[in-house]
């Protein structure tokens, strides 16, 4: 059986070699045909390429991207420990949503997904309660899934009493990462925002209460501001949105989005009352 692999690079081997039989390959592409010769860039090229060529060329166009370690606008992690990398490496060829596949991967996420719940003080009946949650590609994606719960809770209980089910509206500050509008914008939800104001660039908590109405399907609240990392005050909310449905029958919810925070407090600020 021949590998079709060696066969390609034995052959591209061949064609590289000089009259007396020398290599005159290297891998140090600049000055020879690999960087003269034209790539296409929408279609798949003719011939094949060394990897070791292909490699460099992609590396040096991503040399245009910007240094994630100067990165401090998005959330985004920029070290890792090499014992981190060599497992995402090492588990790069699994498809991880096959669940009976890997069933050793889906345990891990499970205790993931536990350690933090009881991190944030999720209520557990006993020590081996489990708790309900998943792991994401990332914030976007978890985002959108949290406010589709939201959405369908809200639905539920609104065809339990009669009524529409049209115009549900979420309730956030106008400083939220934009995957919050993405997720309003792709899962029909109005955005009812509270705008910022000269010297307060966080949520206001009676202004975002106000805006509640039968038709609210949550509010958020950021613990980490987008614009400047403040944490917003989520217990204040809280307390005016208990009120609110209290008075009128509603069980309108929070949905803390943890945003920079949320692996922050817990340890630094342990007194800050923002989660279960």
């Amino acid at each position: 059986m021949v590998f079709l692999s060696h066969a390609i690079s034995d052959t591209r081997i061949e064609e590289e070699k000089d009259e007396c039989g020398n290599r005159i390959f290297s891998s140090t592409i600049y000055g020879t045909r690999w960087a003269i010769k034209p790539i296409p860039r929408y279609e798949l090229p003719e011939e094949e390429m060394p990897p070791e060529v292909a490699y460099k060329l992609i590396k040096d166009d991503l040399l245009m991207d910007g240094n994630p370690v100067l990165n401090l606008a998005s959330f985004v992690t920029t070290f890792m420990e090499k014992e981190a990398e060599k497992l995402m490496k090492e588990n790069l060829a699994k498809n991880f949503i096959d669940y009976e596949e890997y069933p050793a991967s889906v345990d891990l996420q499970n205790r993931c997904v536990n350690i933090i719940a009881r991190l944030f003080n999720a209520p557990v009946d006993q020590a081996t309660s489990e708790s309900m949650g998943v792991s994401t590609v990332g914030s976007s994606e978890a985002i959108i899934l949290s406010v589709l719960a939201m959405k369908k809770l809200w639905q539920k209980r609104r065809i339990a009493e009669g009524k529409s089910t049209e115009r549900p509206n979420l309730v956030m500050s106008a400083s939220v990462q934009v995957c919050w509008e993405k997720a309003t914008r792709y899962l029909e939800v109005e955005e009812k925002f509270v705008y910022l104001t000269e010297g307060n660039y966080i949520l206001d908590p009676q202004e975002a209460v106000d805006l509640v109405d039968e038709n609210t399907i949550g509010v958020c609240v950021i613990l980490g501001s987008t614009y400047t990392g403040h944490y917003e005050d989520a217990k204040a909310v809280n307390d005016l949105l208990m009120v609110k449905n209290e008075e009128n029958g509603w069980d309108v919810p929070i949905h803390v989005d943890a945003a920079s925070g949320g692996f922050v407090a817990p340890f630094i600020n342990p007194d800050y009352v923002w989660d279960f």
